[in-house]
């Protein structure tokens, strides 16, 4: 993860430095609060990264039920990794299901409710508890095969 946080901090660095330098030639509220919001996208997941990846590079932790095995940095963060070392395992994939959609179209119903009225908020969380109860009975019962 240290290639990952690397480029997000300086991302977020470089929108933090072009915002203060718009804040003094400009003086302008709204333009500024973005770039700094920008800045906040760089640097608040950057951060996190660097902090897993100081805490859990090549020390012992809990992974998938096991404490004793030792994770050392991950191909990405190697310069002499090859292609096959990074490749992981190919799994199945899970089969299609149309609750994704459902809780999407309710969720927008849900914003459409604040414009259009609030009688669409019905029809909005209807959607979404159907697609709720579906997607909890799928996973149950093993999906659509």
């Amino acid at each position: 993860m240290k290639i990952e946080s690397s480029f997000l901090i300086g991302v977020g660095v470089f929108f933090g430095c072009v915002g203060l330098i718009y804040w003094f030639l400009s003086y302008e509220d709204g333009g500024t609060m973005m770039l700094f919001g920008t800045a906040a996208l760089g640097l608040l997941p950057g951060s996190y990264y660097y902090f897993w990846h100081r805490r859990f590079d090549g020390h012992k932790y809990f992974f998938w039920g096991r404490t004793d095995r030792v994770v050392g940095p991950r191909p990405e963060d190697r310069s002499d990794a090859t292609i096959e070392e990074g490749a992981g395992i190919v799994s199945t994939f899970p089969g299609s299901s149309v609750w994704p959609f459902t809780l999407g179209l309710g969720a927008f119903v849900l914003l459409l409710a604040f414009v259009f009225g609030t009688w669409m908020a019905l029809v909005g969380v209807s959607l979404v508890v159907t697609a709720l109860i579906g997607v909890t009975a799928e996973s149950r019962r093993g999906g659509s095969h």
